[in-house]
């Protein structure tokens, strides 16, 4: 520990040192041309002559943007370039840190991938930071959601790429079902710099990422869904405590047999049709909310990202789960796909040669970082010291009396002159707040997944005075508040009456999510507050203090202010943030095999598509006669040999999801989920690659191979009409429906 500790002393003094000098360089790096700018810069990397580089990127960052970097932000660039992640407070200008990391590695002669929550934040960050890559000879793009194939290869080729995760990961996958190499999207990564890494690389690294084919889904019927409609909670079916799974009773299983007119839902022909059917209708009624998980608009069903309050574009839901809905709204139903790939973003991040990370959240989920990336944390001071008050919770017995003291409290400091910032869980939440207030008088504006796109507006006037804006998640990331408006023009106003005021309506499950809301205020060392309120009944405090209780007297407002109670809410807010490091811990010990597994597939699909291996296999085997170019039988062998390859690859996917949703049951055998899990899973893949071989053979005998190469279609081998792309909360343990039914996915055409 000794030693540790002056390591990390002896590499902070370097690190001020070299800052320190950098400042000093100052005066003379601004009387240089912008071409002995560069080459200074250029002298300064080949050196390793870290602070007159600095000072050069400090001097071309004001020429270029009129951003003039202070000592904290070089500092964060640093540790970027040591590959750690680095915890930097809202305001303090995580962008061009991530971008002066980006040109040192850039003219390192590394290809670099700045990743982003969403793309907005990475078309609006390319552009941003556009005129400085210039000056250093540095080109960059921005992947977006429409882009087409070409234009997406295209953009990959520059230095430097900005792009969301979910878009650069579905690239990856479609990648791997190329049959030639001139159709590869994505080269080979170098180094990601990865932005709101906490959410990113902790959060939705519990989903993997999936591509689907055309097929015929699970979706309810109409029959099934009008029979499911009518069934009556806690008679027909039950719910479990957590609101993740749901159950028929056996009254309820006879009232869909009679009704259906079925002998027995368990019966071989329909536990593994009508069962599910029945099941994913089920779980449409119940556990999905109208407002919560999904809004309804232009007659269709669009699902809101949880995590951030959105809109969650052209995404859907798998295995007839969104059909069920869609039923269950009177919409048009629409139909579902096969899984073809899957990967998590764990392992797309584990691509990377050099991985790092900003976030302003980055010591709360230092354990996770630590332990699936390997990532060491780097907390770098603000430029101005934070002074925003952060107000203990005030906490009430029942949600009734929460809502009226939220309002009151609301009410309290709109008057004041403040402006307020209400931060909500989801749509139902949001839009019951701006209904109270409307009652009372006091105007808002609301920003959720209904009206995302004037996202910017809202929150360019969000800093005006006396200005209440109610937000889901989606304002908690990427986006500063000024005081005083845009422009800042009433910034004096509102810095005398207090500063932003932030207000919680409930905790998070993790309480980095409550230190992000906090933290649009006091940005850069404004004034500020900040608050929660919290309930009872909330469903952290249900979910976490499940089977526990407590004896506390509220007040005449019902506010309950006894130190045992503060206890209690932290209590239980840490219990559900150990769930889900458990579960991440969980998935990751399941994705791990899988990522082994398909990395083999990779490599040998690679193997295929850049030799004559595949038709020297065939051949051997088959011992065919062709007339055909020789150029046309390689090409027609990788045709044949990357389908059935993929086509087992795809099986053994739905094996393994197969196994994944009953594997929690070998506990009650005393056998270990996960060791079950390996065992069965690479059982299973020595029998792919000998079983893809075999039908490739067997194609190759009889397929027909003209100038046109190998006509599969003639042999019923086809690959989807269409493919589409989407993300899966994974938790093979979570019991019934765990791995699928029972999870929020998001889904992109």
């Amino acid at each position: 520990m000794a030693t540790w500790l002056r390591k990390l002393t002896g590499s902070r003094r370097k690190n001020t040192a070299e800052l320190s000098r950098a400042t000093t360089l100052g005066d003379h790096t601004a009387t240089l041309t912008d071409a002995d700018l560069r080459r200074t810069f250029d002298t300064a990397l080949r050196d390793e002559d870290h602070a007159t580089m600095f000072a050069t990127l400090r001097e071309a960052s004001t020429r270029t943007i009129g951003l003039t970097p202070f000592d904290c932000q070089l500092r964060g660039a640093q540790e970027l370039l040591k590959g750690n992640v680095i915890q930097m407070a809202t305001g303090e200008g995580k962008t061009l840190v991530g971008a002066l990391a980006a040109i040192i590695y850039a003219h390192q002669g590394r290809k670099i991938h700045c990743i982003t929550v969403n793309s907005y934040l990475a078309g609006r960050d390319a552009d941003w930071m556009g005129p400085l890559f210039d000056f250093f000879d540095v080109t960059v793009g921005a992947i977006q959601e429409h882009m087409t194939a070409d234009q997406r290869r295209a953009t990959y080729s520059n230095d430097i790429v900005f792009g969301s995760i979910n878009e650069i990961g579905f690239d990856v996958l479609r990648d791997h079902l190329i049959t030639r190499r001139q159709d590869q999207v994505q080269p080979t990564p170098d180094v990601a710099i990865v932005d709101e890494a906490d959410s990113v690389m902790v959060d939705e690294a519990l989903v993997p990422l999936v591509l689907a084919g055309s097929a015929p889904g699970h979706a309810p019927t109409g029959r099934i869904s009008e029979v499911v409609r009518r069934l009556i909670k806690d008679e027909d079916y039950s719910v479990d405590d957590d609101q993740r799974n749901v159950f028929l009773t056996d009254k309820g299983a006879h009232t869909v047999e009679k009704r259906l007119g079925l002998s027995s839902l368990y019966d071989a022909e329909n536990i593994s049709t009508t069962l599910v059917q029945v099941n994913v209708a089920l779980h449409a009624k119940e556990l999905l909310v109208k407002d919560v998980h999904y809004i309804v608009r232009d007659g269709k069903v669009a699902l809101v990202d949880n995590s951030k309050g959105r809109i969650a574009d052209l995404q859907r839901w798998p295995d007839g789960l969104q059909s069920a809905v869609e039923a269950k709204e009177g919409l048009d139903v629409t139909d579902g796909g096969r899984v073809l790939d899957t990967i998590t973003i764990q392992a797309l991040l584990g691509r990377y040669t050099n991985l790092c990370g900003m976030t302003g959240t980055a010591t709360a989920a230092s354990e996770q970082l630590r332990q699936f990336y390997g990532l060491g944390v780097a907390v770098i001071d603000p430029h101005v010291p934070c002074i925003r008050d952060d107000e203990a919770d005030r906490i009430f017995s029942t949600a009734d009396d929460r809502r009226r003291g939220i309002i009151e409290h609301i009410q309290q400091l709109q008057q004041a002159g403040r402006p307020v910032l209400v931060g909500t869980h989801n749509v139902a939440e949001s839009e019951d707040i701006q209904n109270a207030l409307q009652d009372i008088g006091v105007d808002c504006v609301v920003l959720n997944a209904k009206n995302h796109e004037k996202e910017a507006r809202i929150i360019a006037d969000a800093g005006l005075p006396g200005r209440v804006t109610v937000s889901t998640q989606m304002a908690g990331r990427g986006t500063d508040i000024k005081l005083g408006g845009a422009h800042e023009q009433y910034r004096d106003d509102v810095v005398a009456a207090g500063g932003l005021a932030v207000v919680g309506f409930g905790r998070h499950r993790s309480a980095r999510l409550d230190d992000q809301l906090r933290g649009r205020a006091g940005r850069q060392g404004d004034p500020g507050s900040s608050v929660i309120f919290v309930s009872l009944e909330d469903d952290v405090i249900a979910v976490g203090g499940a089977g526990e209780s407590i004896n506390a007297i509220p007040d005449n407002n019902g506010q309950l202010t006894q130190k045992k109670v503060y206890s209690f809410v932290d209590h239980c807010q840490r219990v559900t943030e150990g769930q889900m490091l458990q579960i991440h811990a969980n998935t990751w010990k399941y994705n791990k095999l899988i990522n082994e597994q398909r990395v083999i597939i990779d490599e040998r699909r690679s193997d295929i598509l850049d030799s004559d291996v595949a038709l020297k296999e065939l051949q051997r085997r088959a011992h065919r006669d062709l007339t055909v170019p020789h150029d046309v039988q390689v090409q027609a062998a990788r045709d044949v040999e990357l389908f059935h390859l993929d086509e087992h690859w795809a099986r053994h996917l739905e094996y393994l999801d197969d196994i994944r949703e009953s594997i929690h049951l070998r506990a009650l055998a005393r056998e270990n989920p996960v060791d079950e899990f390996h065992r069965m899973s690479i059982a299973e893949f020595k029998n792919l690659a000998t079983g893809a071989v075999d039908d490739a053979v067997e194609t190759w005998r009889h397929v027909t191979i003209d100038n046109n190469g190998a006509d599969l279609g003639e042999r019923g081998l086809r690959r989807p009409s269409s493919t589409w792309t989407y993300m899966v909360n994974d938790n093979p343990l979570s019991g019934n429906n765990g791995s699928v039914v029972g999870s929020v996915v998001n889904l992109f055409r």
